[in-house]
């Protein structure tokens, strides 16, 4: 999960501001863990291992392929680092209170990491101020990612079935530069591929309109407190998909948005309605989630 900011507190600002070194000591702790996991994930080749528990095989892989870990953790840390940076700058350039991002290692060393999270004090935005940052952390992560998932399919062998699956936009891009390609085939993963096809993920994850994602904040700073029941709406249509299609992939994500709240929490000057050039670019973004998410990212037989 990357959410854009996390819910609102009516002390988020003394939080925000107090304990400073604190939490620029955990920040940097959460960013080298990261780096290491994602550089062991790459070393690993992607695989389901488990720090601490399969640790002779980790570090036999990293011993041997510490280059490709080096690689796809330069190239993952710089998508996520420009989603979380796209956040911080917009929400710097409009005065509101924000902190340096908190990345989150994963040990299971599928891809390394859960992505990254900020704090910020919401409540104090107004839906312009909401929009643009919200939007500038998915639209700076696919400026990265694009072009990662595109070179690692220039440069991407065919050899063993790729179990991890396309997204739409993917499927377009690879149709573009490798139409040497089979249909319904890919490249073998590798570095850049990999880092980009988190990115699409993460992506695909934040922009869907609920909650505390960064698609949730674009759908209140577009529709208002009507929004809500667009979240409403959405997190229902994702019970049932789960439900009729027997994918048990993301129950735990639902369980989690459920947990902080389907509703958004309120901003300064709701009423205040949006450009006609943010509105537009707002009901564009919804596409996103459609051209980036994977229903079942993994193809496991």
């Amino acid at each position: 999960m990357n959410p854009a900011f996390s819910r609102d507190e009516p002390d988020l600002e003394t939080l925000l501001r107090s304990r400073p070194r604190p939490r620029v000591r955990l920040q940097t702790l959460l960013y080298i863990l990261t780096a290491i996991t994602t550089f062991a994930a790459g070393a690993v080749g992607w695989e389901p291992l488990l720090l601490g528990v399969d640790d002779a095989d980790i570090a036999s892989a990293v011993a041997e392929h510490w280059s490709r870990g080096l690689l796809y953790a330069a190239a993952v840390m710089a998508v996520l680092t420009a989603h979380e940076a796209g956040h911080f700058i917009a929400a710097k350039l409009h005065g509101i209170p924000a902190t340096l991002p908190f990345f989150i290692p994963m040990p299971i060393l599928l891809t390394g990491t859960l992505g990254a999270v900020i704090g910020m004090e919401g409540s104090r935005a107004d839906r312009r101020q909401l929009f643009d940052i919200a939007i500038a952390g998915p639209l700076a992560g696919l400026v990265v990612a694009i072009p990662l998932l595109t070179l690692g399919l220039i440069g991407g062998t065919v050899g063993e079935a790729n179990p991890f699956a396309l997204a739409p936009l993917a499927v377009w891009i690879q149709s573009l530069v490798r139409p040497d390609l089979p249909t319904g085939t890919t490249v073998t993963p590798n570095p850049l591929f990999m880092a980009g096809w988190v990115g699409l993920l993460v992506t695909g994850l934040n922009m869907i309109p609920v909650s505390q994602l960064d698609g949730g904040h674009v759908c209140y700073a577009v529709f208002g407190r009507k929004g809500n029941w667009v979240a409403r709406t959405a997190l229902i249509a994702s019970i049932l998909t789960v439900i009729i299609s027997g994918q048990t992939n993301w129950v735990a994500l639902i369980v989690i948005v459920s947990f902080l709240g389907v509703d958004h929490p309120p901003i300064r000057e709701e009423r205040q309605p949006l450009d006609p050039f943010r509105t537009a670019l707002g009901l564009a973004c919804f596409l996103i989630p459609i051209v980036t998410f994977m229903p079942e990212p993994l193809r496991i037989d």
